[in-house]
């Protein structure tokens, strides 16, 4: 029996009636069902992308673009996967868990998973400080608490309807696209090199293994698995399984379309990075640096932009990182707590980190060490549930579909792994 509900929040706009019933069609039947994937798309342009982009574009110039495609293109299929469950069930994927595991994996789960939606802001909510702080010359502390109120302010937008608030983080993400366009237009870029390379794998040393795994392990993140399938499930009420079909065939156009902006978004990090620093300036890699060498080389208004698209990301990924966070919650324990509460809770670790005096770009890359530990749970319950009859019916994946899961899981799993061995010195990349 394919598990499935009906819930009042779900709320079906008249236009995505007009689809479904077949009276809309073409792009125009695209638009009233955007906005899940243009949500999660946030956490593939958070801020602990810029610091790993920027360290790769920086002393390997256009090597390992090659990565960044690859990385991208397993986002598409994670994300596709974690829509059409929320889809076809209507349920959350943390909802799909607590009905169909033991009490105690449960358990373990949310637990892991509340801990690396923690960790998660913890790098978004510092993008977003250290990006205030940079550009108006701002004690970090107190560029924290702009971000603060500015996230909140934007997380309330929720109450007055979810389209207010995914118009919101689109546009945050359009500002942080349209500042890599700008850059491109400053930075050197040598085209036909970026052209031959691209797409060929090339890994000169163990430095790039480290950074490539960096790249690919933190890709596809645990909280932006659990919010795309909680987000699709409660947009609309699709009668028949031709409704279904058509849904999910959008909703795979959507994830398509956001994730390849994200993914060139990400090229585009690298491209400016390997521009402006590699061959002059290798060693750059934290935020700080990167912005106080621009300076003297592409000038202010690189910087600036550069500043404005780090502000940007953090506003909007830390704002998703919330609301994943509320989902986790209610999903595997049918509990939830008010927002302002929840975001106040996820802010104590970035005050504690900066209050003790750590480094808030080695900060980063602890909170992506935190979210590798917590990344093979969604990933094996969501390819699980996914292939499953009992749970998605017709709709389970089809063998090509589960094996090329299988493989990207176990591949981005095993990166994961090298990447904590390689952290806590057990192995030497």
């Amino acid at each position: 029996m394919v598990l499935q509900k009906v819930t009042p929040e779900r709320t079906e706009e008249p236009a995505m009636r007009e689809v479904l019933d077949g009276r809309r069609r073409g792009l125009s039947a695209l638009l009233p069902f955007a906005g899940p994937a243009v949500v999660v798309s946030v956490a593939y342009i958070d801020p602990g992308n810029f610091a790993t982009n920027i360290q790769a574009g920086a002393r390997y110039g256009y090597a390992l673009l090659w990565v960044v495609v690859m990385a991208n293109l397993v986002a598409m299929l994670f994300q596709s996967l974690s829509a059409r469950l929320g889809i076809v069930t209507g349920y959350s994927l943390a909802e799909v868990c607590r009905e169909n595991l033991p009490k105690p994996l449960v358990y373990v789960m949310w637990v892991v998973s509340e801990l690396a939606a923690m960790a998660t802001d913890l790098a978004e909510f510092l993008g977003g400080a250290i990006g205030l702080a940079l550009l108006f010359h701002l004690p970090l502390l107190v560029g924290m608490g702009i971000t603060a109120v500015v996230t909140y302010g934007l997380l309330l937008l929720e109450g007055k309807g979810y389209r207010r608030l995914e118009l919101t983080i689109g546009a945050l993400v359009g500002v942080v696209g349209l500042s890599y366009l700008a850059e491109l237009f400053i930075a050197p870029v040598g085209w036909a090199a970026l052209g031959q390379q691209i797409f060929v794998p090339n890994l000169p040393d163990g430095a790039a293994v480290a950074i490539a795994v960096g790249i690919i392990g933190a890709t596809v993140m645990p909280h932006a698995l659990f919010l795309h399938s909680g987000l699709t499930e409660r947009r609309a009420r699709p009668k028949t399984t031709d409704e279904r079909r058509r849904i999910i065939r959008l909703s795979n156009l959507e994830v398509v379309l956001a994730l390849s902006v994200a993914g060139l978004i990400n090229l585009a990090m690298v491209v400016m990075a390997a521009g402006a620093f590699h061959g002059s300036h290798p060693d750059v890699a934290k935020i700080e640096t990167a912005y106080q060498t621009l300076v003297p080389l592409l000038g202010g208004a690189a910087a600036t932009i550069f500043l404005v698209s780090l502000i940007a990301s953090g506003f909007s990924s830390s704002v998703v990182g919330t609301m994943a966070g509320q989902m986790i919650m209610q999903g595997f324990v049918s509990f939830s707590i008010p927002l302002w509460l929840r975001r106040a809770i996820t802010m104590i670790p970035s005050f504690a980190v900066v209050i003790a005096g750590v480094d808030a770009t080695r900060a980063l890359v602890l909170s992506q060490i935190a979210l590798s530990i917590a990344l093979p749970f969604p990933m094996i319950a969501l390819v699980w549930f996914t292939s499953r009859r009992a749970v998605m019916g017709d709709f389970r994946n089809r063998p090509a579909v589960s094996a090329a899961a299988v493989v990207a899981a176990l591949v981005v799993l095993a990166l994961n792994v090298v990447l904590l061995l390689d952290t806590f010195g057990v192995v030497a990349l």
